[in-house]
Protein backbone atom coordinates (compact mmCIF):
# COMPACT_ATOMS: atom_id res chain seq x y z
CA UNK A 1 0.00 0.00 0.00
CA UNK A 2 1.22 3.68 -0.96
CA UNK A 3 1.47 5.37 2.93
CA UNK A 4 1.63 8.49 1.09
CA UNK A 5 -1.07 8.30 -1.45
CA UNK A 6 -3.15 10.70 0.16
CA UNK A 7 -0.18 12.99 2.55
CA UNK A 8 -1.33 16.20 2.81
CA UNK A 9 -5.30 15.34 3.10
CA UNK A 10 -6.91 16.93 5.97
CA UNK A 11 -9.92 15.01 6.10
CA UNK A 12 -13.78 15.08 7.64
CA UNK A 13 -15.79 11.92 7.33
CA UNK A 14 -19.59 11.97 8.35
CA UNK A 15 -21.10 8.78 9.98
CA UNK A 16 -17.61 7.15 10.56
CA UNK A 17 -18.74 5.04 13.44
CA UNK A 18 -19.06 2.06 11.69
CA UNK A 19 -19.77 0.26 8.46
CA UNK A 20 -18.09 2.16 5.69
CA UNK A 21 -17.81 5.25 6.90
CA UNK A 22 -14.83 3.34 9.83
CA UNK A 23 -13.23 1.17 7.16
CA UNK A 24 -12.58 4.41 4.79
CA UNK A 25 -11.65 6.58 7.61
CA UNK A 26 -8.90 3.54 8.32
CA UNK A 27 -7.72 3.56 4.44
CA UNK A 28 -7.08 6.94 4.27
CA UNK A 29 -5.14 6.97 7.23
CA UNK A 30 -2.86 4.31 6.19
CA UNK A 31 -2.48 5.80 3.18
CA UNK A 32 -1.09 9.09 4.73
CA UNK A 33 -4.71 10.75 5.31
CA UNK A 34 -5.54 13.03 8.52
CA UNK A 35 -9.17 12.50 9.48
CA UNK A 36 -11.56 13.83 11.70
CA UNK A 37 -14.45 10.93 12.47
CA UNK A 38 -17.81 12.24 13.10
CA UNK A 39 -20.93 11.00 14.20
CA UNK A 40 -23.92 10.75 16.66
CA UNK A 41 -22.17 7.70 18.13
CA UNK A 42 -19.78 9.09 19.90
CA UNK A 43 -18.32 6.61 21.49
CA UNK A 44 -18.21 4.97 17.89
CA UNK A 45 -16.13 7.45 16.56
CA UNK A 46 -14.06 7.81 19.53
CA UNK A 47 -12.94 3.95 19.22
CA UNK A 48 -12.21 4.30 15.18
CA UNK A 49 -9.74 7.62 16.20
CA UNK A 50 -8.48 5.25 19.15
CA UNK A 51 -7.79 2.76 16.43
CA UNK A 52 -6.14 4.58 14.04
CA UNK A 53 -3.68 6.57 16.35
CA UNK A 54 -2.84 3.02 17.93
CA UNK A 55 -1.35 2.09 14.52
CA UNK A 56 0.62 5.03 14.25
CA UNK A 57 -2.22 7.17 11.97
CA UNK A 58 -3.25 10.87 12.50
CA UNK A 59 -6.93 10.86 13.58
CA UNK A 60 -9.34 12.92 15.83
CA UNK A 61 -13.07 12.79 16.30
CA UNK A 62 -15.92 15.15 17.16
CA UNK A 63 -20.07 14.10 18.16
CA UNK A 64 -21.76 15.34 14.63
CA UNK A 65 -25.27 15.24 13.81
CA UNK A 66 -25.34 15.80 10.11
CA UNK A 67 -29.16 17.66 10.15
CA UNK A 68 -27.55 20.32 12.90
CA UNK A 69 -25.87 23.25 11.17
CA UNK A 70 -24.35 24.56 14.15
CA UNK A 71 -23.43 20.36 14.52
CA UNK A 72 -21.67 20.40 10.78
CA UNK A 73 -19.93 23.80 11.61
CA UNK A 74 -18.51 22.63 14.63
CA UNK A 75 -16.94 19.49 12.77
CA UNK A 76 -15.51 21.41 10.43
CA UNK A 77 -13.38 23.96 12.50
CA UNK A 78 -12.37 21.28 15.13
CA UNK A 79 -11.12 19.63 11.51
CA UNK A 80 -9.27 22.58 10.86
CA UNK A 81 -8.38 23.51 14.65
CA UNK A 82 -6.62 20.22 14.69
CA UNK A 83 -5.09 19.50 11.38
CA UNK A 84 -4.41 23.12 9.72
CA UNK A 85 -7.32 23.02 7.34
CA UNK A 86 -9.88 21.24 5.65
CA UNK A 87 -8.98 19.89 1.79
CA UNK A 88 -11.28 16.79 1.64
CA UNK A 89 -15.35 16.04 2.98
CA UNK A 90 -16.59 12.66 2.46
CA UNK A 91 -20.49 12.29 3.36
CA UNK A 92 -21.16 8.95 4.46
CA UNK A 93 -24.30 9.01 7.16
CA UNK A 94 -27.21 7.97 5.91
CA UNK A 95 -30.08 5.99 7.09
CA UNK A 96 -33.04 3.64 6.02
CA UNK A 97 -36.30 2.21 7.23
CA UNK A 98 -38.20 -0.01 4.26
CA UNK A 99 -41.87 0.46 3.84
CA UNK A 100 -44.06 -0.57 1.27
CA UNK A 101 -45.28 2.39 -0.57
CA UNK A 102 -48.81 2.92 0.49
CA UNK A 103 -47.35 2.18 3.72
CA UNK A 104 -45.00 5.43 4.00
CA UNK A 105 -46.03 7.92 6.81
CA UNK A 106 -44.89 11.38 6.91
CA UNK A 107 -42.61 10.81 9.42
CA UNK A 108 -40.56 7.76 7.98
CA UNK A 109 -40.13 10.58 4.65
CA UNK A 110 -39.07 13.09 6.84
CA UNK A 111 -36.77 11.37 9.06
CA UNK A 112 -34.92 9.26 5.96
CA UNK A 113 -34.74 12.63 3.94
CA UNK A 114 -33.85 15.01 6.95
CA UNK A 115 -30.52 12.36 7.26
CA UNK A 116 -29.83 11.68 3.80
CA UNK A 117 -30.52 14.63 1.65
CA UNK A 118 -30.14 17.36 3.93
CA UNK A 119 -27.57 15.97 5.98
CA UNK A 120 -25.27 15.44 3.33
CA UNK A 121 -26.16 19.46 1.69
CA UNK A 122 -25.73 20.67 5.35
CA UNK A 123 -22.27 19.51 5.70
CA UNK A 124 -21.59 20.46 1.86
CA UNK A 125 -22.11 23.99 2.33
CA UNK A 126 -20.34 23.84 5.97
CA UNK A 127 -17.47 22.46 3.87
CA UNK A 128 -17.40 24.54 0.85
CA UNK A 129 -17.50 27.43 3.42
CA UNK A 130 -14.43 26.47 5.15
CA UNK A 131 -12.74 25.87 1.34
CA UNK A 132 -13.38 29.03 -0.01
CA UNK A 133 -12.50 31.55 2.79
CA UNK A 134 -9.15 29.18 2.91
CA UNK A 135 -8.31 30.41 -0.57
CA UNK A 136 -7.46 28.91 -3.58
CA UNK A 137 -4.69 25.94 -3.87
CA UNK A 138 -2.61 23.77 -6.67
CA UNK A 139 -5.11 20.88 -6.33
CA UNK A 140 -8.91 21.21 -5.68
CA UNK A 141 -10.74 20.69 -2.87
CA UNK A 142 -13.10 17.70 -2.23
CA UNK A 143 -16.53 17.01 -1.23
CA UNK A 144 -17.51 12.94 -2.03
CA UNK A 145 -21.14 11.97 -1.34
CA UNK A 146 -22.04 8.57 -0.86
CA UNK A 147 -24.62 7.64 -2.93
CA UNK A 148 -26.38 3.89 -3.52
CA UNK A 149 -27.51 1.53 -6.76
CA UNK A 150 -30.70 3.57 -5.41
CA UNK A 151 -29.28 6.94 -6.81
CA UNK A 152 -29.76 5.51 -10.19
CA UNK A 153 -33.09 3.12 -9.36
CA UNK A 154 -36.11 2.28 -6.81
CA UNK A 155 -37.06 -0.92 -5.20
CA UNK A 156 -40.72 -0.74 -4.39
CA UNK A 157 -39.74 -1.03 -0.83
CA UNK A 158 -37.03 1.69 -0.38
CA UNK A 159 -38.60 4.33 -1.92
CA UNK A 160 -37.66 6.98 0.25
CA UNK A 161 -34.23 5.98 0.71
CA UNK A 162 -33.84 5.87 -2.89
CA UNK A 163 -36.00 9.47 -3.19
CA UNK A 164 -32.86 10.74 -0.94
CA UNK A 165 -29.95 9.08 -3.15
CA UNK A 166 -31.61 10.15 -6.15
CA UNK A 167 -31.29 14.06 -4.10
CA UNK A 168 -27.76 13.41 -3.47
CA UNK A 169 -27.04 12.37 -6.98
CA UNK A 170 -28.58 15.98 -7.31
CA UNK A 171 -26.09 17.35 -5.08
CA UNK A 172 -23.28 16.23 -6.87
CA UNK A 173 -24.37 17.30 -10.03
CA UNK A 174 -25.48 20.79 -8.75
CA UNK A 175 -22.62 20.91 -6.31
CA UNK A 176 -20.08 20.44 -9.08
CA UNK A 177 -21.48 23.51 -10.85
CA UNK A 178 -21.92 25.86 -7.76
CA UNK A 179 -18.34 25.11 -6.40
CA UNK A 180 -16.52 24.73 -9.11
CA UNK A 181 -15.25 28.70 -9.24
CA UNK A 182 -14.00 27.66 -6.01
CA UNK A 183 -11.59 24.81 -6.78
CA UNK A 184 -14.00 22.30 -5.33
CA UNK A 185 -14.95 19.05 -7.17
CA UNK A 186 -18.01 17.11 -6.15
CA UNK A 187 -18.15 13.50 -6.43
CA UNK A 188 -19.38 10.42 -5.10
CA UNK A 189 -19.85 6.50 -5.29
CA UNK A 190 -22.35 4.59 -4.97
CA UNK A 191 -22.35 0.89 -3.19
CA UNK A 192 -24.80 -1.65 -3.73
CA UNK A 193 -24.98 -4.20 -1.54
CA UNK A 194 -22.59 -4.02 1.53
CA UNK A 195 -22.37 -6.42 4.69
CA UNK A 196 -22.53 -3.48 7.13
CA UNK A 197 -24.18 -3.05 10.27
CA UNK A 198 -26.67 -0.91 8.20
CA UNK A 199 -27.81 -3.85 6.45
CA UNK A 200 -28.31 -6.29 9.14
CA UNK A 201 -30.53 -3.81 10.10
CA UNK A 202 -32.25 -3.56 6.87
CA UNK A 203 -32.28 -7.20 6.44
CA UNK A 204 -34.16 -7.33 10.14
CA UNK A 205 -36.40 -4.39 9.28
CA UNK A 206 -37.47 -6.17 5.48
CA UNK A 207 -38.60 -8.93 7.42
CA UNK A 208 -40.65 -7.69 9.71
CA UNK A 209 -42.94 -5.62 6.72
CA UNK A 210 -42.82 -8.97 4.86
CA UNK A 211 -40.09 -8.71 2.41
CA UNK A 212 -38.55 -11.49 3.23
CA UNK A 213 -39.82 -14.77 5.22
CA UNK A 214 -36.10 -15.33 7.23
CA UNK A 215 -33.71 -13.15 8.57
CA UNK A 216 -30.54 -13.22 6.01
CA UNK A 217 -32.45 -13.64 2.79
CA UNK A 218 -32.16 -10.86 1.62
CA UNK A 219 -28.62 -10.65 0.78
CA UNK A 220 -28.50 -13.69 -0.28
CA UNK A 221 -31.73 -13.13 -2.85
CA UNK A 222 -30.10 -10.66 -4.51
CA UNK A 223 -26.78 -11.50 -4.72
CA UNK A 224 -28.36 -14.26 -6.75
CA UNK A 225 -30.73 -12.31 -8.49
CA UNK A 226 -29.58 -8.61 -8.87
CA UNK A 227 -25.57 -8.59 -8.42
CA UNK A 228 -23.49 -10.07 -12.01
CA UNK A 229 -20.49 -10.80 -9.95
CA UNK A 230 -23.27 -13.16 -7.58
CA UNK A 231 -21.86 -11.82 -4.00
CA UNK A 232 -22.85 -9.11 -1.93
CA UNK A 233 -20.06 -6.71 -0.99
CA UNK A 234 -17.93 -5.69 2.16
CA UNK A 235 -16.53 -2.48 2.92
CA UNK A 236 -13.28 -3.19 2.18
CA UNK A 237 -14.55 -3.58 -1.84
CA UNK A 238 -15.50 0.18 -1.36
CA UNK A 239 -12.47 1.92 0.21
CA UNK A 240 -10.24 1.97 -2.83
CA UNK A 241 -12.98 3.99 -4.87
CA UNK A 242 -13.22 5.80 -1.91
CA UNK A 243 -9.60 6.72 -2.14
CA UNK A 244 -9.28 7.54 -5.44
CA UNK A 245 -11.65 10.49 -5.36
CA UNK A 246 -10.11 11.83 -2.57
CA UNK A 247 -6.29 11.45 -4.27
CA UNK A 248 -4.61 13.51 -6.88
CA UNK A 249 -5.68 10.82 -9.20
CA UNK A 250 -9.25 12.36 -9.75
CA UNK A 251 -8.41 15.67 -9.56
CA UNK A 252 -9.95 16.09 -13.12
CA UNK A 253 -12.93 14.80 -12.26
CA UNK A 254 -16.06 16.40 -11.36
CA UNK A 255 -19.59 15.53 -11.24
CA UNK A 256 -19.76 12.03 -11.46
CA UNK A 257 -21.23 9.13 -9.54
CA UNK A 258 -19.06 5.57 -9.65
CA UNK A 259 -20.88 2.73 -9.07
CA UNK A 260 -19.24 -0.09 -6.81
CA UNK A 261 -22.17 -2.94 -7.12
CA UNK A 262 -20.82 -5.80 -8.48
CA UNK A 263 -22.67 -5.08 -11.46
CA UNK A 264 -26.28 -4.07 -10.45
CA UNK A 265 -26.50 -0.89 -12.28
CA UNK A 266 -24.67 -1.12 -15.70
CA UNK A 267 -24.75 2.79 -16.57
Amino acid sequence: MDTTRLAGKNVLITGGAQGMGAAVAHYYAEQGAKVCVGDVNVDGVAQVADEITAKGGTATFVKLDVTSEQDAAAAVAHTVEQFGSINVLLNNAGINKPLFFLDITRENWQRIMDVNAWGTMNCMQAAARQMKAQGRQDYPYKIINVGSILSRDVFDDVVVYGASKHAVLALIKGGAKALIEHNITVNGYGPGVVRTELWEQLDKDLVAIGKFDAPGKSMDQLAETMILMKRYSYPKDVVGTAAFLASPESDYMTGQLLMIDGGMVIQ
